[in-house]
């Protein structure tokens, strides 16, 4: 099984994990710097850190595809939960929407990471 083309889901992903980047220490600065840049490394390291060989060109340390299913559920989360706590309802409902788009449009990115034969190159020899 070939990985999709998800060329717009991948514009929704990014712009959702760039509202988690900012929402996230936004709304947690209030509380504490220490935890607004936790937060920033942890939204923004462990994806770049843990991915699944064949999403990405360059996998640093090597995951299952189900690991990067929840890193992104992950920062969709981020981004709703803190866009309502740091911004007015004028700002949260379209990133709420965006995270909803993203929940679609990543479906067949999402089962090819969940499929047991991604990534498998059967030959005629084989």
């Amino acid at each position: 099984m070939e990985r999709p083309p998800d060329r717009a889901a991948s514009v929704l992903r990014f712009l959702a994990e760039l509202v988690a980047w900012v929402a996230a220490p936004w709304a947690l600065a209030a509380y504490s710097w220490v935890l607004a840049v936790v937060a920033v490394l942890l939204l923004i390291g462990l994806p770049t850190v843990f991915s699944t060989p064949g999403d990405k060109a360059q996998v640093i340390v090597a995951v299952p595809g189900a690991v990067t299913v929840l890193l992104v559920l992950l920062q969709l989360a981020a981004a709703v939960v803190f866009a309502w706590l740091a911004w007015p309802a004028s700002a949260a409902v379209p990133v709420s929407v965006v995270a909803a788009s993203v929940l679609v449009t990543e479906r067949p990115r999402w089962r090819w990471l969940l499929s047991p034969d991604r990534g498998l190159k059967l030959t005629a020899d084989s």
